[in-house]
């Protein structure tokens, strides 16, 4: 089965392994060789006998997570939702009065449905209710809860089962779809018991207990430590999962994940799979992040985020290289979008930004994620490089807009040129009809050359090289000829894709001039 990341909504039970008995005989000779080293004198080889010079601080372990689950247990909910589906579901339809009716193959209404070609009057369209289970947990006494918006998304009634037993109506306060956050309530009672988010990131090794519902059990409490942060499982801009190794199932989603003091350090979202059940790779969202998310959907009932309008790419080291610069940090800025922030504020293609409000941008991830956390409206100073030469510039950020992209089709003829030394056969966008008369188009790509080895496809335009306009294949070998003449062991170029224009470093080692 192929590994794959997924909501733990939608994984499947492994079936349990049965650990060999021959493990247990392994042990006994294992513990009687130990005894018999022990007992053979002091001469003898002692293996347990550490010099006090090199010996380890103890590391104090707890006891055990009784004490903070009789705490914070009472504050996990299971979360049930029903959701209706609307299309066809396959051999039923349902009339006014919610009878169901077959329809499909070999169905006595089989010929009726195919004659008129629909379904008869006083039917609806095919529908299916569907009900799903996850996770959530109160975050104050009087009924708000926090959960995933994959649990509630299109959800058309939601219903909350307590630690105690009992069962109350939530609503929908607000999703967001980004950070896959969702805030619910329950109303007309003022005395859940509830729980807070930490206020400090937790360190890796930290001890983590997740209780949640896996498979509509409830109440299930599992431990392990925080693996790792800052994890980006390509789910979203915002990525910045924290790892942990405590074992998470389907239902766990929207469940917490508690650190020692019993506060919520991260909401359980996905988990790593090849096999469809838990293996110990499971990732929350962080408590500082569903903070600030949790507070917009409280007051707003939708998350505003923060917008310059650029789209940005991480600076690998063959583009560090390429543009000459001495590390591998900040966020290279693809193309500003046609009057946005950015624009305005005078930032261009193939500026590096290298800090915000005087804090170092690691990487264009940190970048999003900080930006995305801004109000708009929100001025912020831009720390660059443009051309080899720092700059800065001071910009107000904007909302993000609904849709920012579109899709260009290319129409492709013959190859006029090439550039063989790249693994490329480029032609004048001019002469491209569709392609909108700007750059050279990628008209053949070499399966094993340079430049599909960087991903460049049969259909993109490259709009510059070295930082410089191209127009036709001629300006492409020119580009090469100065860089290698500069010493460059690779040429940056801008591309245009179907839906993006981005940075690609090609190694020129073995370009020629051709």
């Amino acid at each position: 089965m192929t590994d794959r990341f997924t909501s733990s909504e939608q994984q499947h039970a492994a079936k349990p392994k049965v650990l060999p008995a021959r493990r247990s005989t392994l042990l006994a000779s294992v513990t009687g060789l130990g005894i018999a080293l022990l007992l053979s004198g002091p001469a003898s080889f002692h293996p347990f006998n550490v010099p006090t010079a090199h010996a380890v601080e103890a590391i104090q372990q707890p006891g055990g997570f009784a004490d903070l689950v009789a705490r914070v247990k009472p504050a996990v909910i299971s979360v049930r939702v029903k959701i209706v589906q609307s299309g066809d579901t396959g051999n039923l339809a349902q009339n006014d009065q919610g009878d169901a009716i077959p329809y499909g193959p070999g169905s006595p209404f089989e010929k009726f449905f195919k004659r008129f070609g629909g379904l008869p009057n006083g039917m609806d369209q095919p529908r299916q209710v569907i009900t799903g289970e996850g996770s959530g947990f109160f975050i104050s006494s009087d009924g708000y809860a926090v959960t995933n918006n994959h649990v509630v998304d299109h959800a058309k009634s939601v219903e909350v089962k307590t630690d105690d037993g009992a069962t109350y109506t939530a609503r929908v306060i607000g999703s967001d779809p980004k950070t896959d956050i969702a805030l619910i309530k329950v109303d007309g009672k003022q005395n859940f018991t509830y729980v807070g988010f930490a206020d400090q990131v937790p360190r890796i090794g930290d001890w983590v207990v997740a209780i949640g519902n896996p498979f509509g059990l409830g109440g299930t409490v599992t431990a392990g430590i925080v693996s790792a942060r800052g994890r980006d499982i390509g789910s979203g801009p915002y990525d910045d999962y924290i790892q942990i190794d405590a074992p998470i199932n389907k239902g766990n989603s929207g469940g917490p994940a508690f650190d020692l003091n019993g506060n919520v350090i991260g909401v359980n979202t996905a988990i790593y799979s090849p096999s469809g059940g838990s293996v110990g790779i499971g990732f929350d969202v962080p408590s500082d992040t569903a903070k600030l998310v949790v507070a917009q959907l409280k007051a707003h009932g939708n998350v505003t985020r923060g917008w310059m309008g650029v789209q940005i790419q991480p600076v690998t080291a063959d583009i560090a290289n390429g543009l000459g610069l001495k590390t591998a940090e900040g966020a290279l800025v693809d193309e500003p979008q046609a009057n946005s922030p950015a624009a305005k504020a005078g930032i261009k293609s193939g500026d590096v930004i290298t800090a915000l409000d005087g804090k170092t941008v690691k990487d264009s991830r940190e970048l999003a994620r900080r930006i995305g956390a801004m109000s708009p409206g929100t001025s912020v100073k831009i720390d660059l490089l443009h051309q080899g030469e720092s700059k800065t510039v001071t910009l107000t950020l904007g909302q993000v807009p609904s849709n920012r992209q579109t899709s260009e089709n290319t129409e492709q003829t013959q190859p006029e040129s090439g550039v063989p030394n790249l693994g490329l056969a480029l032609a004048p966008a001019s002469e491209v009809a569709g392609s909108g008369g700007r750059g050279v188009v990628v008209m053949g790509v070499e399966p094993n050359g340079s430049a599909a080895e960087h991903g460049l496809q049969q259909g993109d335009i490259i709009l510059d090289v070295g930082g410089k306009a191209v127009v036709n294949p001629s300006d492409v070998r020119k580009a090469l000829t100065e860089a290698k003449g500069q010493g460059k062991n690779d040429i940056l170029m801008r591309v245009k894709s179907a839906n993006a224009t981005k940075f690609v470093a090609l190694p020129i080692n073995n370009a020629n001039n051709g």
